[in-house]
């Protein structure tokens, strides 16, 4: 920043729903594992794969920070429905632009950014979060259709004077782009108050009367107060500062805001521009809570079209929740249509990960990826295995009724997994208490039976 498997058992029919359709369900989605990572890798903390290379991104310092925009693209190259602009401004200068076309209302832009360059090295608050954030909200939205289109903005050499963001907004402003909102993440990631502590999770919106930027201000604090995040209401910053990406969008006359960690209140990082800036000073729950804000905002502006693109399984069967469409059937693996499997019900012939595209009326759709995994295997029966508590919010016990060698393996509710932990006792506790609040998908196997049970995350 420039500034200064499901229920307690399969169930009977073995019923498994994965669910992401409402602004709620897209809020709970926001995964605190996949932003802990990011950041991770963005700031050189850990090492990262980049074009199939194990690299680390150790600086992200404008003249030479095309290690970062390469994986930035790449990253966001691999979720669908996007298009992908690596839009070069001078000789260095990179700007990663994807956008998500809307299916109703194409010539309405809503715009999420941040600046992906930085100052010195790590800079993990500023602002690989911004980043992470972005990323974040582009892999949930991805899988959705929207009326208006989504701008998912990563821009370059704003330390140097907002110079990506420069050149996007005038070039917009000349070809007349309808841009309805601007909405910037700049360091999102520290709050320096103890958790449950008066003042804590304190945030700003910097805000100034240019265009349709107030009205854009009140649309947050009514996401704010009709969700239920873990932040103070927001302390509204007019003027608000210049010193970051949005106020270029506001020299065109574009509505525009910055969200971002509270230095209204002096409550911004010690180790702003300093190497010290590092993923360990970050309140990580406090991120989590404005990235799921902003999640919020975008999906609402974006206007979700209604369409379902969940799936429920059977112990021989997967099928669409959506009826009255057009359906393929995709194996993961391959990422290739399996030919003839154009029924709202797929009965697999082979264990293995598959997903569905729907299509109705204009807009197409795919679900996530299944594991399906249940051919040959028996079914646990309901006494043979217990987790519990559940929910939790520190640990939870796996029991199987006897002693035998199992696997358990843990997903959250897109698929990624969370853990995988091997046992040769009838019973393993697992530490949870670092993970986001949520649901995820416990799935127990030995060499005979199998089974999938859903956990929550409080």
């Amino acid at each position: 920043m420039n500034k200064l498997f499901i229920s307690s058992l399969f169930s009977l029919l073995f019923c498994v729903v994965i669910q992401a359709q409402n602004v709620q369900d897209l809020i709970n989605q926001v995964d605190l594992s996949n932003l802990e990572l990011t950041v991770s890798e963005l700031s050189g903390e850990q090492t990262t794969t980049v074009n199939g290379n194990t690299v680390t991104i150790t600086t992200r310092v404008q003249n030479n920070n095309d290690l970062a925009a390469d994986y930035i693209k790449e990253r966001l190259m691999q979720l669908d429905n996007f298009t992908i602009e690596d839009q070069a401004f001078n000789s260095v200068g990179r700007n990663i632009i994807a956008t998500q076309i809307g299916q109703t209302n194409p010539n309405d832009i809503y715009i999420i950014c941040a600046h992906y360059d930085s100052v010195t090295t790590f800079c993990a608050d500023d602002n690989a979060t911004g980043v992470a954030a972005v990323m974040e909200i582009a892999r949930i939205l991805s899988t959705q259709c929207m009326d208006n289109t989504i701008v998912y903005a990563l821009w370059d050499e704003e330390e140097i004077g907002l110079r990506g963001s420069e050149f996007y907004a005038d070039l917009a402003a000349t070809n007349g782009d309808n841009i309805l909102g601007v909405l910037n993440m700049d360091m999102i990631g520290y709050d320096g108050d103890e958790p449950g502590t008066p003042g804590d999770n304190e945030w700003d919106i910097d805000v100034r009367n240019i265009a349709g930027s107030i009205a854009m201000k009140d649309d947050i604090v009514t996401i704010f107060n009709t969700y239920t995040f873990d932040l103070k209401p927001p302390i509204i910053v007019n003027p608000g500062t210049t010193f970051s990406d949005h106020s270029r969008f506001w020299d065109v006359g574009y509505s525009a805001v910055l969200v971002g960690e509270s230095w209204e209140t002096n409550d911004q990082t010690p180790f702003y521009h300093t190497s010290n800036d590092r993923l360990s000073t970050l309140d990580l729950p406090y991120f989590h809570e404005l990235t799921k804000l902003v999640m919020a905002y975008t999906a609402t502006k974006g206007s979700l079209l209604e369409i379902d693109n969940t799936i429920n399984t059977t112990e021989t069967s997967i099928s669409s929740n959506q009826t009255g469409a057009l359906y393929q059937w995709i194996d993961c693996n391959t990422n290739l249509p399996i030919e003839n499997e154009t029924n709202q019900t797929f009965l697999p012939s082979a264990n293995g990960t598959y997903r569905v595209e729907v299509t109705k009326a204009s807009c197409t759709e795919l679900s996530d990826c299944f594991v399906f995994a249940t051919l040959g295997l028996e079914t646990f029966n309901k006494d043979e295995v217990t987790i519990y508590p559940n929910p939790s919010a520190s640990n939870i016990t796996i029991n199987l009724a006897s002693n035998q060698l199992f696997k358990a393996e843990i997903k959250s509710v897109s698929g990624k997994i969370v853990l995988s932990k091997n046992s040769l006792k009838s019973s393993v506790t697992l530490d949870i208490s670092r993970w986001s609040s949520g649901v995820y998908f416990v799935t127990v196997s030995t060499d005979k039976k199998t089974g999938t049970y859903k956990i929550v995350k409080e």
